[in-house]
């Protein structure tokens, strides 16, 4: 991201828009929203993802002279604009829920304050990184969970569509909890563990089974796992690998991280097998990894059968987002600001479908947690400039259904305000975690959910619900728009 010019890395609308505004005059800072209207994978949350190569992008966001070129080349832009874009810069603001931070539809996860051309420029790039890693790290968090305490890596890259769906695939997929990667290039720019085995084809390249694996044991002691599935699990595989085993220990060489891998066949009646014969041959505490076109539900599956697999090699489905190949975040306005008064106006977008319509103006989004245990009880978008206290009782209400009600007694909860300040007037002003910091945020998270929401099929939704300032507002514009359509 920071060796790559991707200022043209957007929708050619956005800089058609751009020329219109320069040639007709808008000098109106606006507001817009990041946010998704429905949960991926029919669950109740997402991860928030790829905040680091926003930050890049907006960082990096110039016109090189090959770059006004190639849109001299369209035909279709005029030459104040195109020199007014050799001197661009992003001036705006902007704020974001952290990375590795669990969040809900209809929020927005990112906030752009900026003159509108500034504004509309980066509409395409800021979703294409964050829909994309956001996706992944979501998948890569179901994942980990089916697999319940067990160790799972990520190694999707040569099923990965593109280079660096791979590279920044790998990277949200351990913020979202794998604890490591295949992916050789990502671990050198994230600073995350590499890991791996070897192929069918080192088994196939010795004269045999055994000697393929007495050669990898030598060569690599402390990261012996053998791949046992090459001709016949328990008739070859496993035997071999015990063999080789028992040679290492003779020798007094210490089996600090040594096992086997599975990647065909039934893997719950070949994980407990393969595990009785480790097991009476005194190796018991031996790794059993399976790969093989694994997911969560197909590892929530065997782990209910008892399979024996303590480690879990995930590539294609999580690489690819199997079952929802696209996260569907937006990008819309919110509000305009008076050039005059410097107020903002708010801004709705009207839809056929409920869920479609925007909510307004300038928001912050409060997180209400329940202080006795620290789950989440509701997320509250409200406007920017309100407060609440928390030892009064707070009532929250559905925004479409708004009899449901419920009132939270004061003193039993705490807030915590989830925009934070990334660019303040250009200026980037946010430092961000490490990858591995960012897992580890990511599983406190992780925890402040009910069980009841984390579960793979038909889970709880929790509630993100309007202030009521907020619903005032959007109730009035509602209002507004259906009067004047009655008046046509």
């Amino acid at each position: 991201m920071k060796a790559n010019n991707l200022t043209l890395l957007t929708d050619l609308y956005e800089l058609t828009m751009m020329q219109g505004y320069f040639k007709n005059p808008v000098s109106q800072t606006v507001i817009f929203d990041v946010f998704y209207r429905d949960n991926p994978f029919k669950g109740s949350y997402a991860i928030m993802a790829g905040l680091e190569q926003v930050i890049e992008y907006i960082q990096n966001l110039t016109f090189s002279d090959e770059d006004i070129q190639y849109l001299q080349s369209l035909d279709l832009f005029e030459e104040d604009f195109l020199e007014y874009l050799r001197n661009f810069r992003f001036s705006g603001d902007i704020y974001a829920i952290p990375e590795g931070s669990v969040i809900f539809p209809r929020e927005p996860m990112l906030k752009v304050i900026a003159p509108v051309m500034e504004a509309q420029l980066i509409e395409t790039a800021l979703l294409n990184i964050l829909n994309h890693q956001s996706l992944i790290a979501t998948k890569a968090s179901r994942v980990v969970y089916a697999a319940n305490g067990d160790g799972v890596m990520e190694f999707g890259l040569r099923r990965a569509q593109g280079p660096d769906a791979g590279i920044y695939g790998a990277r949200a997929a351990v913020i979202g909890g794998c604890i490591g990667t295949s992916n050789v290039l990502a671990g050198q720019m994230f600073d995350v563990p590499v890991l791996g085995t070897h192929a069918h084809s080192w088994i196939m390249s010795f004269p045999d089974e055994y000697t393929a694996f007495k050669t990898y044991a030598q060569m690599y002691p402390n990261a012996c796992i053998l791949l046992v599935d090459t001709y016949d699990t328990l008739k070859s595989g496993v035997p071999n690998a015990i063999r080789v085993f028992q040679e290492m220990r003779d020798k007094e060489i210490p089996l600090t991280k040594y096992g086997i891998r599975l990647d065909s066949g039934d893997l719950a009646y070949l994980s407990k097998q393969a595990y009785q014969m480790l097991c009476d041959a005194g190796f018991p505490d031996a790794v059993i990894s399976a790969s093989s076109d694994l997911d969560e539900n197909l590892i929530y599956n065997l782990k209910t059968q008892g399979a024996k697999i303590n480690s879990w090699g995930v590539g294609t489905n999580l690489i690819t987002a199997k079952g929802n190949p696209a996260f569907g975040g937006v990008y819309k306005l919110a509000a305009i600001q008076d050039p005059a008064t410097g107020a903002f106006k708010p801004k709705i977008k009207l839809s056929e479908n409920t869920e479609k319509v925007t909510n307004p103006g300038d928001k912050t989004i409060f997180r209400i947690y329940n202080k006795e245990n620290g789950k989440i009880k509701a997320d509250l978008i409200c406007l920017a400039d309100e407060t609440f206290d928390e030892s009064k009782d707070m009532v929250i209400f559905d925004p479409i259904d708004t009899w449901k009600r419920t009132r939270i007694s004061g003193g039993s909860y705490t807030l915590r305000e989830l925009l934070a300040p990334i660019f303040l007037k250009g200026d980037c002003v946010y430092t961000s975690p490490s990858v591995m910091e960012l897992r580890e945020i990511c599983q406190k998270e992780l925890d402040t959910l009910w069980d009841e929401s984390r579960r793979l099929v038909n889970p709880q939704e929790v509630y993100v619900d309007l202030s009521q300032k907020l619903y005032n507002i959007k109730k009035h514009l509602l209002d507004e728009i259906a009067a004047e359509r009655e008046n046509e």
